[in-house]
C-alpha cells in the first residue's frame, strides 16, 4: 500500500517522523505499507512537491542546518491540490495530510482550514496540532465522516501516548465523567527543578533547546498549552465545544519557587493540574498541592499523566514517565498506520 504523504509544518515534530519512518522501514515493508513524502510547506523554509517522492530525510538535515526545503513559495492550498490530483495518476493508495503547524491558542488557524480543505479535497488528515481540536472538532469530525477520510490527533494530548484511540476503540459504551492529569510536559519539568533549587529561566531554556517546550514558551508557562488540551480532551469525550479560552486558567513563573520546595518539605508536591467535569462542564488549568502518593503528584520531569473517571471502569490512570519528540513523532506514525488498518483489512497480526 503506497501513502503520499504532505507535511505542512516541518519543525522538530515533522522532522522526527520522517526520521521515525525510516526507523521503522522494516516494520513498514513487512506490512506491506510504503509512504512516500511527496510535499512539504513550511513558513520559513520554502515549499517543495514532487509526486515521484521527496527525499524527506536530506530535507530535514537541510532545515535542521538552517537551508531552505526549495524555493517554490506555493501555500499550503495549492500543494493539497496537488497532493489530491495524483489520486488515478499514481499507485498511491491514500493521500494524507500531516499537519504540525505551530498552534495558534486564539483561533487554531492556519491549521483548522488546511484540516478542512484537506478533507474536502479527498485527503486524510493527521496531526499534532492542538488547535483543531481545541478549537473546531465537531465541526472536522463531521467534515471527515461526510468525506469519508479520517481525522485523528492523537499527538495533541500525552505526545504518543494513545488516549483517544484507547478511548474510541477500548471502551465501547463508556462515558467519561471527568479527567484530570498532567499534560504540559514543559511546566512539570520546570516544577521539578524548581523544588530541586534550580533556576526557572534555566531549567525553561532546557526544553527550548530539546524541542519539548511551544515556539512560543509563554503558551506552556501560561498554562495555555494545558488550556487546549483540556479543551481538547472535553470536545471528544463531552461534546463539550468549547475553545481554549473558556478554560479556566493560571500557569506557572519563577514566583512558584518557594511554594514548590514548601509543598515538598510537607510531603506534597506543586503540579499544574488540567482537569474537566462533564456534571458541571467545569474545565480548568492550575497549581494544585497533591499528596506526593497521588497519580499526578509522584510524577518528575517531563512526566505526564491522565485520569479517566468513567461510569463502568472507574478511574483510569495512563501514565507517560518519558517525554520527548519521539513520542509525538510516534503519535503521527499511530495515526498513519490507523489509516492503514482502515483502508486494508489483509495486514495480519501486525494491527489489532
Amino acid at each position: 500500500m503506497r501513502i503520499a504523504l504532505l507535511l505542512l509544518g516541518f519543525g522538530h515534530v515533522g522532522r522526527r517522523f520522517v526520521q521515525l519512518l525510516e526507523e521503522q522501514r522494516a516494520f513498514l515493508d513487512a506490512a506491506g505499507v510504503t509512504p512516500v513524502v511527496v510535499g512539504i510547506s513550511t513558513r520559513r523554509h520554502g515549499s517543495v512537491f514532487d509526486g515521484a517522492g521527496l527525499d524527506a530525510s536530506r530535507l530535514a538535515q537541510q532545515v535542521a542546518g538552517g537551508d531552505a526545503v526549495g524555493a517554490s513559495s506555493h501555500t499550503a492550498s495549492q500543494l493539497i491540490a496537488q497532493l489530491v490530483a495524483q489520486r488515478g495518476v499514481t499507485t498511491a493508495e491514500a493521500h494524507v495530510v500531516v499537519e504540525t503547524t505551530p498552534l495558534d491558542i486564539g483561533f487554531g488557524e492556519p491549521a483548522i482550514s488546511h484540516a478542512r480543505e484537506a478533507l474536502r479535497a479527498g485527503a486524510h488528515v493527521i496531526s499534532a496540532n492542538k488547535g483543531p481540536v481545541a478549537h473546531a472538532y465537531a465541526d472536522l469530525a463531521a467534515e471527515a465522516r461526510r468525506a469519508g477520510r479520517e481525522f485523528l490527533f492523537e499527538g495533541a494530548v500525552m505526545d504518543g501516548i494513545p488516549i483517544f484511540s484507547l478511548v474510541r476503540e477500548t471502551m465501547p459504551g463508556v462515558t467519561i465523567l471527568g479527567f484530570r492529569g498532567v499534560v504540559n510536559s514543559t511546566t512539570n519539568h520546570i516544577l521539578t527543578a524548581l523544588e530541586r533549587g534550580e533556576d526557572f529561566d534555566a531549567a525553561l531554556a532546557r526544553m527550548q533547546a530539546e524541542g519539548i517546550a511551544e515556539a512560543d514558551a509563554s503558551l506552556d508557562v501560561d498554562g495555555w498549552d494545558a488550556a487546549a488540551k483540556v479543551a481538547a480532551m472535553a470536545n471528544v469525550w463531552m461534546d463539550a465545544r468549547i475553545r481554549p479560552q473558556d478554560v479556566v486558567r493560571s500557569g506557572i513563573g519563577s514566583a512558584d519557587a518557594v511554594r514548590a520546595r514548601q509543598a515538598v518539605a510537607a510531603g506534597r508536591r506543586l503540579k499544574l493540574v488540567a482537569s474537566g467535569n462533564r456534571r458541571d462542564a467545569c474545565f480548568r488549568v492550575g497549581l494544585e498541592e497533591l499528596p506526593s502518593d497521588d497519580p499526578l503528584g509522584s510524577l518528575d520531569g517531563q512526566a505526564n499523566a491522565l485520569e479517566l473517571d468513567t461510569n463502568w471502569l472507574g478511574r483510569v490512570v495512563i501514565t507517560q514517565r518519558d517525554g520527548g519528540l519521539e513520542k509525538t513523532a510516534y503519535a503521527l506514525f499511530g495515526d498513519l498506520m490507523r489509516i492503514v488498518y482502515n483502508n486494508k483489512k489483509d495486514v495480519g497480526c501486525l494491527f489489532p
